[in-house]
This record gives C-alpha cells, sequence and structure tokens, in this order.
C-alpha cells in the first residue's frame, strides 16, 4: 500500500470499485469540490453537513459526500477503512432518500470487497 504524504499529511488511498461507476459529467467547479472533499477525507479528516453526512444504512464508517453541481445533486458513497478511502457508488440525488438500489449496490460491493480482504489474510 502507497501512502502519498503531502505538506506533513499522510494521504490514504482512493479505492474505486471499477465496475458501474462513472465519473459525472461534472464542471470545473464540481470537480474541484468533490476532489477537496476527497483529499480531506484522505488526510483523515471528518466531513459533517453541509459537505458529507453519515450513511449507516449502508454499513459502519461510511458516508456520502454531497456535491452541488450546477443543475445536480450528486453524492459520492464511501467507505473510510484503515488503509483506504472506499469509493462505493457515484449518482445524481434527485429524492430525499437515496434510493433502495442504491444501497443495495454499495451493501454488495462492501461484502465482495470485505470477502476478498478476509481470503487475503
Amino acid at each position: 500500500m502507497v501512502y502519498i504524504a503531502a505538506m506533513g499529511r499522510v494521504r490514504k488511498p482512493l479505492r474505486w470499485f471499477d465496475a458501474g461507476i462513472n465519473t459525472p459529467p461534472f464542471t470545473e467547479a464540481g470537480r474541484l469540490e468533490a476532489g477537496t472533499h476527497l483529499r480531506l477525507l484522505q488526510e483523515g479528516e471528518s466531513l459533517g453537513l453541509p459537505h458529507a453526512r453519515p450513511m449507516p444504512a449502508v454499513g459502519p464508517r461510511c458516508g456520502e459526500l454531497r456535491v452541488r453541481d450546477g443543475g445536480h445533486n450528486w453524492r459520492i458513497v464511501y467507505r473510510v477503512d484503515a488503509d483506504a478511502i472506499l469509493i462505493l457508488d457515484v449518482f445524481p440525488k434527485k429524492t430525499r432518500q437515496t434510493p433502495k438500489p442504491v444501497i443495495d449496490r454499495c451493501r454488495e460491493r462492501l461484502a465482495a470487497y470485505d470477502a476478498i480482504e478476509k481470503a487475503s489474510r
């Protein structure tokens, strides 16, 4: 595992779940906002509202970053692990509640990831 040190801070790597996660069509401002929030998570910062909120329905240490970009409300679902930040899903939020298929997909990805990690130990 490679950790990047920047200005005295150690950054955990980001692990993206390739299957089905597409980069949203962010504007430059949206990319900067998302990148800034992800970098803070990598450096161990704990983010709260309005930038992030916990997602206990997905699992422990899970949350969603909230990125307002143009006319869209984007969400980046993540989990903070000891050695990395896992990016579980990216989707446009159109309703008050997170859609059940998104929660189910994130849970499935975590279960598969945790099984692989457990088997490799």
